[in-house]
C-alpha cells in the first residue's frame, strides 16, 4: 500500500472563539499536484502551517509521508514557500541559498545552480535589494532544490512576471514527474487549471468541495452561444441557464446535450459555438453555492 504524501484528518484549529480550520480532511498522493483554492481568510495558510508543524491543531491529525507533522522525520520530507517571503536582508542571494541548504541538511547544488539560471536570478545582490519577485525566486529555488517528497506552496508566484511564472510551471511539472507531491495554494486559477488534476475548495475554514477538475466541469456544464431562433430553450431538459444576446442566447447545458441539439435541429439556427467553463467560473459557481444556508 502506497504511503500518502500528506494525510490530513478531521483537522481543527481554534484561536479563542474563532475557528480558522473546521474539520478539514484532505489527502495528497505522491506524484500529485492538488490545487487549494479559497478567498483570503478562508483557512488555506493556516492549514499549510499546521501541515508544516508550525502550529498545533486544536484537534485532528496531520502526517507527512506517514510521520506526524512537525517531527524531524516529517520536516526532512517537506519544503515550503510562503506567498510573501521574508529572509535575511543582509545576506546575498547566494549566501541565503547556502544557509537554506545548511538548515535543511543539504540540497542538490547542481540543480540549484540550474534553477538560478532558469529563473535568471542575480545571486550577488543582497536580499534587501531584491524585489518581491526576486525574493520569491530565492524561496522557490531553495524549495525545489531540496527534492523534498512534499512541497507546500502558498501563493508561490506572487510577484513573478509571466516569463518566470512559466519557468515555475515547468518546475512543478518536473517535480510531479519525479514523484513529488505538491499542495498548491493559489489565486491564479489559470495556474491551478494547467497544473492540477484535482482541486480542494475551502471557505470559512471548511472544505466545501474536493474533486477532479474534469468532474467539476461536467457538473457545471458547457456553455453554447446560439445565433438564431432561441425561443423557449429554457424548457429543454439539461438547460440550466439562458442569457439573451442581441442575436441569440448563451445557454448552459449540464449532462448529455442530445435533447438540446435535437431541439436546435427544429429551429432556425445559423451557428452554435460551445465552450467549456474555466476553472475560475467553476470555482465561483461552487463558491456561490456554498454560501447558501
Amino acid at each position: 500500500m502506497t504511503t500518502l504524501a500528506l494525510d490530513i484528518r478531521d483537522l481543527v484549529k481554534d484561536y479563542g472563539s474563532t475557528r480558522a480550520v473546521d474539520h478539514v480532511s484532505l489527502q495528497l498522493a505522491p506524484g500529485e499536484v492538488l490545487g487549494f483554492l479559497g478567498p483570503n481568510g478562508a483557512g488555506k495558510s493556516t492549514t499549510l502551517r499546521l501541515a508544516l508543524g508550525l502550529l498545533r491543531p486544536t484537534s485532528g491529525t496531520v502526517s507527512v509521508m506517514g510521520h506526524p507533522a512537525g517531527c524531524d522525520e516529517a520536516r526532512a520530507r517537506v519544503a515550503y514557500v510562503a506567498g510573501d517571503v521574508a529572509l535575511w536582508p543582509q545576506l546575498t542571494g547566494a549566501d541565503t541559498l547556502t544557509l537554506l541548504a545548511a538548515l535543511r541538511g543539504g540540497f542538490d547544488e547542481a540543480y540549484a545552480g540550474e534553477l538560478v539560471e532558469r529563473f535568471e536570478l542575480d545571486t550577488r545582490k543582497r536580499m534587501r535589494a531584491y524585489s518581491k519577485g526576486n525574493r520569491q525566486k530565492v524561496a522557490l529555488i531553495g524549495a525545489f532544490a531540496t527534492r523534498a517528497e512534499v512541497l507546500l506552496l502558498d501563493e508561490p508566484t506572487s510577484g513573478l512576471d509571466p516569463l518566470m511564472d512559466r519557468v515555475f510551471r515547468q518546475c512543478v511539472v518536473e517535480a510531479r514527474e519525479r514523484g513529488q507531491a505538491i499542495l498548491l495554494s493559489s489565486h491564479m486559477l489559470s495556474e491551478v487549471e494547467h497544473l492540477c488534476s484535482r482541486v480542494a475548495m475551502i471557505r470559512s475554514g471548511k472544505l466545501f468541495n474536493v474533486a477532479e477538475v474534469s468532474e467539476l466541469r461536467s457538473r457545471v456544464g458547457v456553455e453554447f452561444d446560439v445565433i438564431g431562433d432561441v425561443d423557449d430553450l429554457g424548457r429543454v431538459p439539461g438547460v440550466t441557464h439562458v442569457e439573451k444576446l442581441p442575436d441569440g442566447a448563451r445557454v448552459r447545458v449540464v449532462g448529455p446535450p442530445g435533447e438540446f441539439f435535437a431541439t436546435l435541429a427544429t429551429r432556425r439556427v445559423t451557428s452554435v459555438h460551445g465552450r467549456e467553463p474555466s476553472l475560475e467560473e467553476i470555482f465561483l459557481s461552487f463558491y456561490d453555492e456554498s454560501a447558501v444556508p
